[in-house]
This record gives structure tokens, C-alpha cells and sequence, in this order.
């Protein structure tokens, strides 16, 4: 998808984050004089283009007290890993879940799914939840901390 004129500067007004105002696409649409159908249409088109992933909220786990943050990876049997990978998904304390490919011999993980905690303590106990609902069909497995924060960004254009 080329971006034209219009796509560009609704990146622009866009690329720090949506205002944290009641309607967000009509205060972007105000300041780019279209309307919010307009705005919604043209991110809609965008992400379906694969230029833009998702839109979502980036929240920054440490100000909100969770501390510890772990990628638990899973080896899970091919043959129930999407099924799993939902069910793991649709918790709430996982923020993301998706399936990878392994790199055998040293990585033999297809599953991962991110889990914050205040504390280690309470991840591994999340972990336990998880390698109970995975069952037989996880064959091994491995939590990840993470050692800082690194800044999340969107699709940036220069000005």
C-alpha cells in the first residue's frame, strides 16, 4: 500500500499514541479537518494493507506496579498447539500469546505467551495455572525475565 498525502499526516498526528480523550478518532479528525469516519477507514485500510499491525494501548507495566515480567515458552505438540495457544491467550494475565517456530536443537519452544507480575513469585504462579492447562501436551518449558524496559513505538514517518 503507497501512502498518499493524507495516510501520511494522519501517521503523523498518530505515531506518539491516539489522544487519551472519550473520542479519540474525532479529536484526530478535528485536527486533520476530515471526518472520524474518515480516520477510522483510513487506519482500518492501512492495518488490512498490513502497514499498521494492531492499534491498541501500550500500557508501561512498571508504572502500574508489576515488576516482574516473563515470556514463558512452551513445547507443545503440534497437533493442539493453536487450540492451547487460544485458551492461553484469553487469560488475563497473559498480555500476548502466539505461536513460533522451534530452532531444534538448542530452542525446541513454539508457544510463548508474556505474563507480568508484581513479583517473580507471582509469574511462577501463573506459570504453574498455564502448565496446567497445557498438560500432557507440553513437553517442556522455560520463563524469560526481562532485565529492563525498552521503549515501545509505533509507526513513525519523519516530519
Amino acid at each position: 500500500m503507497k501512502l498518499d498525502v493524507a495516510d501520511r499526516r494522519l501517521v503523523m498526528a498518530t505515531q506518539a499514541g491516539l489522544p487519551l480523550v472519550g473520542q479519540p478518532y474525532k479529536a484526530i479528525a478535528e485536527q486533520l479537518d476530515i471526518s472520524a469516519e474518515e480516520v477510522m477507514r483510513r487506519l482500518a485500510a492501512m492495518q488490512a494493507a498490513g502497514v499498521l499491525r494492531r492499534i491498541g494501548a501500550v500500557p508501561n507495566h512498571y508504572a502500574l506496579g508489576y515488576r516482574a515480567n516473563g515470556m514463558t515458552v512452551w513445547d507443545v505438540a503440534d497437533a493442539g498447539v493453536d487450540e492451547l495457544g487460544e485458551r492461553v491467550g484469553r487469560l488475563a494475565f497473559v498480555s500476548h500469546c502466539y505461536r513460533r517456530p522451534r530452532h531444534l536443537p538448542d530452542w525446541p519452544y513454539n508457544l510463548f505467551a508474556m505474563v507480568h507480575g508484581r513479583d517473580r513469585a507471582e509469574v511462577e504462579a501463573y506459570r504453574t495455572e498455564l502448565r496446567a492447562i497445557l498438560g500432557p501436551a507440553c513437553r517442556a518449558e522455560d520463563v524469560l525475565y526481562s532485565s529492563g524496559i525498552l521503549k515501545k513505538t509505533g509507526l513513525r514517518i519523519g516530519g
